[in-house]
């Protein structure tokens, strides 16, 4: 039977305090002080801990997915995977792809080719799980033609020596995604690799996919998105100079520049938080420029920050989604505008706070 997704991640209004732990959680943020380096490898690179080397002597229980987002999903298989190198008395390996499958062998859609996190956000989020190490493969087109037979028997051994191999039941490997778990499963028995094929997480509307919460923040939903995630989804980017209406109209803003790959949620605007040099404040956020002053661009965002006095001009940025408010619409008048903002940002004190809160691990 598959696990079941219950409840929510974000329940408004919320102090200081639990505020600046939520954006730790949806920023992969960890308090562990632990060292982690990272070395090149046979097509690709790895991120271990203090202790850990992989090597082709070293035994693994190895999780091996896109990961993309690391959602409920991902996160049951990385606590399988832990629990089971820990039962074995060796390392947690996960095992990831850049550019993600989809992406090479164009197998999504337009919108799903939005990445939900960057490749090191990703490796953020799996060692922020408690795993020993990362591994990224570069997946390119000798990889992608790779027989699962060939990546099982040879290619993965000479990286590690894995004990147990943990995906989802849906999950591929190899040319032509010829790979299943049962398959793998029959040549593992003759490898001696245990293969597990865990079943997916769902609720009431499906399984829970990188896919589904990809269209949900197309949608504009980003709160049943967080319930997906088990935290906000956020953007990063540079702040650029603006077009100065903001300021004009006395508020605190920062227009960010994100990368068009990333997963972006439908132009409208948003509850939500603004984080940078360890800090985060509240914000109203719009996403695509506003019609009122310029076409549409969705790939960039406006945020007016509650309780911001500085300039973040050049500064990399997180900006982190809470709460769907309402859908942009051009107005009439600066006085209309003006009036719009400021009920925004009053939703924002009331449910977010009125002042910055600190976020450093």
């Amino acid at each position: 039977m598959s696990e079941e997704v219950r409840g929510g991640f974000l329940t408004l209004p919320m102090g200081g305090r639990e505020l600046s732990s939520v954006v730790r959680e949806s920023l992969f943020m960890s308090r562990e002080k632990s060292v982690v380096r990272d070395r090149p490898v046979q097509g690709g690179h790895v991120w271990e801990r203090e202790g850990v080397t992989l090597s082709p002597l070293v035994g693994a229980s190895v999780c091996i997915g896109s990961f993309d987002g690391f959602h409920v999903g991902h996160r049951m298989l990385v606590q399988e995977t832990m629990g089971d190198a820990r039962k074995r008395g060796i390392a947690s390996v996960a095992l990831t792809f850049d550019p993600l499958p989809a992406e090479l062998l164009h197998l999504c859609g337009a919108s799903g080719r939005h990445r939900l996190l960057s490749r090191e956000e990703r490796v953020r989020a799996l060692l922020f799980a408690g795993l020993d190490a990362v591994m990224v493969l570069d997946f390119d087109r000798a990889l992608a033609d790779m027989g699962y037979e060939d990546f099982l028997a040879r290619a993965l051994p000479s990286l590690m020596a894995p004990r147990s191999i943990h995906v989802g039941s849906d999950f591929r490997l190899g040319r032509g995604g010829a790979g299943t778990v049962e398959r793998l499963s029959r040549l593992g028995r003759r490898l001696h690799i245990e293969v597990y094929g865990h079943e997916l997480v769902c609720d009431g509307h499906g399984n829970v996919s990188s896919t589904r919460v990809r269209g949900l923040l197309h949608e504009g939903d980003v709160g049943e998105a967080a319930r997906l995630l088990d935290r906000l989804h956020f953007v990063s980017g540079s702040v650029l100079h603006g077009r100065g209406e903001g300021k004009d109209l006395g508020f605190p803003t920062a227009n960010v520049r994100v990368d068009p790959s990333r997963c972006m949620p439908a132009e409208g605007v948003y509850g939500g938080l603004v984080a940078s040099g360890g800090l985060a404040w509240p914000a109203a956020i719009n996403v695509g420029a506003p019609p009122t002053f310029s076409g549409s661009d969705p790939s960039f965002l406006e945020a007016n920050l509650v309780g911001f006095d500085g300039d973040l001009y050049g500064a990399d940025v997180s900006v982190l989604f809470a709460s769907w408010l309402r859908a942009s619409r051009r107005f009439d008048s600066i006085e209309e505008l003006e009036r719009a903002v400021r009920a925004n940002i009053d939703w924002v004190r009331a449910k977010l706070g009125d002042r910055g809160v600190e976020v450093t691990a």
